[in-house]
C-alpha cells in the first residue's frame, strides 16, 4: 500500500555527522532515503530531500575547511527541514557563478527550486554555519 501524496507526517527527527571525504554526499543520500522510507514519506519528497542534502553536503565540504558536517532531517508539520552544519572557518574553494556550458555550480539553484524557503544561519556557540531548506512533504505543493 502506498502513502497518499497529501499525507502529513507529524513527527520525526534524525541527526548524523559525516567526515569530510568524497563519499559523504552519497552516504547522506543513503541515510536520508532510508529514514524517509521509514517515516513513509511520499516518494517525490524523498527524491527531493536526497537531492537537497547531497547539494548541501557537497557545498559544505567544497566551500569550507570543515573536517566533518552535521546533517539533520526534521519534520515540521507539512514540511521537511533538511539542514547541513559546517564547522569550517574559512573557504576551501570560493563560490562562483557557473558558466553556461558548465555542468556544476548550480546546486543552490536546485535547492531554491525545490524548497518552500531556505537560508543560512550561524551555528549556535560554535564556529561555522548551517544551511537549511524546508521542503514540502507533499512535493506537488512547491
Amino acid at each position: 500500500m502506498t502513502r497518499p501524496a497529501s499525507a502529513v507526517l507529524t513527527h520525526g527527527h534524525l541527526r548524523f555527522r559525516l567526515p569530510a571525504v568524497d563519499t559523504s554526499a552519497a552516504e547522506a543520500r543513503r541515510l536520508t532515503r532510508r529514514q524517509l522510507k521509514q517515516w513513509r514519506a511520499p516518494v517525490e519528497a524523498c527524491d527531493n530531500a536526497q537531492l537537497v542534502i547531497s547539494e548541501l553536503v557537497t557545498n559544505a565540504l567544497r566551500h569550507t575547511e570543515s573536517e566533518s558536517v552535521g546533517c539533520e532531517l526534521r519534520i515540521l508539520g507539512p514540511l521537511l527541514r533538511v539542514a547541513v552544519a559546517s564547522d569550517g572557518l574559512g573557504p576551501r574553494q570560493a563560490p562562483r557563478q557557473a558558466g553556461d556550458d558548465e555542468e556544476g555550480g548550480r546546486g543552490l539553484l536546485l535547492v531554491c527550486a525545490l524548497a518552500k524557503v531556505w537560508g543560512v544561519r550561524p551555528r549556535e556557540a560554535e564556529p561555522g554555519h548551517v544551511v537549511w531548506a524546508d521542503l514540502p512533504l507533499d512535493a506537488t505543493r512547491v
